[in-house]
């Protein structure tokens, strides 16, 4: 790139554009990600196994709520939720009764 008595010419200008984009672009675009990450928890969107999220079946065809191996049991994650504020207690206490109902079907 060659700087000749104040001119850059256009290829100049053009890189100095995309620069400046790319520059901005990654900064906003990690402020997002770190954003994200601290809102939930740093699991990350739509992990598998974490309850409401995504939805739909786990691979391997795991239907949702049933998790293998070790881990906190429904009743627990739905109190988490709660503690959490992400549901209200009229919702807590249907979740659970309708867990508690299927429980004692099954």
């Amino acid at each position: 790139m060659m700087y000749w008595n104040g001119n850059m010419g256009v290829w100049g200008w053009i890189f100095m554009i995309l620069s400046f984009l790319l520059f901005w672009g990654a900064i906003i675009t990690g402020i997002v990600f770190l954003a994200r990450s601290v809102r939930h928890g740093g699991q990350g969107s739509g992990s598998w196994g974490q309850p409401g999220w995504g939805g739909g079946a786990m691979p391997g065809g795991m239907p949702p709520g049933q998790y293998p191996g070790p881990g906190p049991g429904p009743e627990q994650v739905l109190a988490d939720r709660f503690a959490r504020g992400e549901i209200d207690e009229a919702e807590y206490r249907a979740r659970l009764d309708v867990l508690k109902q299927h429980r004692g079907g099954a």
